[in-house]
């Protein structure tokens, strides 16, 4: 892992940054935000005392509690909890938390979360949806990354209700672990994000499994490469697949449709037809890298 030494800075932005969920997503905002200073204290939240310990022996938090709610006043909180118990979490610390506290998460997907939680949208304390589009297939902090956010996108979406304040100040924490920050309606990211992260994983998923045993061998960096991101968490990815399950449905709809045109092209033996779906697909794919 890159070292997490702190940055020199004058003012930090965040007096308390907690982190509830020390694992790869957690962890590199941990030493991110100590890389570039960006906080004066990060504490570490989990249920496993003896990680969260590990964590703070590799100087990736300051301290760790068992309650975000006791973090002390104005703390900054990220969850990077399954996304299919943030909800719940937050409303039940939101309450007891002071004045000047916000609540933000790292959640790849938005709508279910942020209705649950709209009531507090422009109250203070309040929770704004983030969504950090970076990661890997690996686990733990012991893969986290300082730099897994710089140069990406982040996705915050905030509702009618929140103050510009609080827009603002969450905005402000991503751009400074080096990302660039966009906002869209919850909908809007969950629709966006079915097609570019979820249905992807769904279809490495499909691919994988439907590799014979006697083939294996004969697999090259090509397939490896195609399938990488099945190798997640299948309780992470079932959460995001059930939290997120019309729109990326419909996007299993439209790629079995272009999948279609493929096997057609096949077996009519339509050769323009064939290169012509080939050319687009690396038009578009050649485009990622401009």
């Amino acid at each position: 892992m890159p070292g997490i030494m702190a940055a020199t800075t004058a003012v930090p932005l965040e007096e308390t940054l907690v982190i509830v969920g020390v694992g790869l997503i957690g962890g590199s905002i941990a030493a991110a935000a100590r890389r570039r200073g960006l906080a004066r204290q990060i504490i570490g939240v989990g249920r496993n005392p003896e990680r969260l310990e590990q964590a703070r022996q590799a100087g990736f938090l300051d301290a760790v509690v068992t309650d975000p709610a006791t973090a002390g006043p104005n703390a900054f909180i990220v969850f990077c909890t399954p996304v299919n118990h943030i909800a719940a979490a937050v409303e039940r610390i939101l309450p007891r938390l002071p004045a000047g506290a916000i609540i933000t998460d790292a959640g790849s997907t938005k709508r279910r979360m942020c209705e649950a939680l709209a009531d507090w949208a422009g109250r203070d304390p309040t929770f704004l949806g983030s969504h950090p589009i970076a990661g890997s297939e690996k686990q733990g902090f012991e893969h986290a990354d300082p730099e897994l956010f710089a140069g990406r996108t982040c996705v915050i979406t905030p509702l009618s209700g929140h103050r510009p304040a609080d827009i603002t100040r969450v905005r402000r924490f991503w751009a400074g672990l080096g990302m660039t920050v966009v906002s869209l309606s919850p909908a809007e990211h969950d629709q966006a994000l079915a097609s570019t992260s979820h249905v992807p994983h769904v279809v490495a998923a499909a691919l994988a499994d439907s590799l014979s045993e006697s083939d294996r061998r004969l697999t090259g960096t090509g397939f490896a490469s195609t399938t990488r991101i099945a190798a997640g968490d299948p309780d992470l990815w079932t959460a995001i697949l059930c939290e997120n399950a019309g729109p990326v449905a419909d996007g299993l709809l439209r790629l079995q449709a272009r999948l279609g045109d493929f096997e057609r092209a096949l077996r009519a033996g339509d050769v323009p037809a064939l290169k012509s779906l080939l050319q687009t697909a690396k038009t578009k794919r050649d485009a990622l890298d401009g």
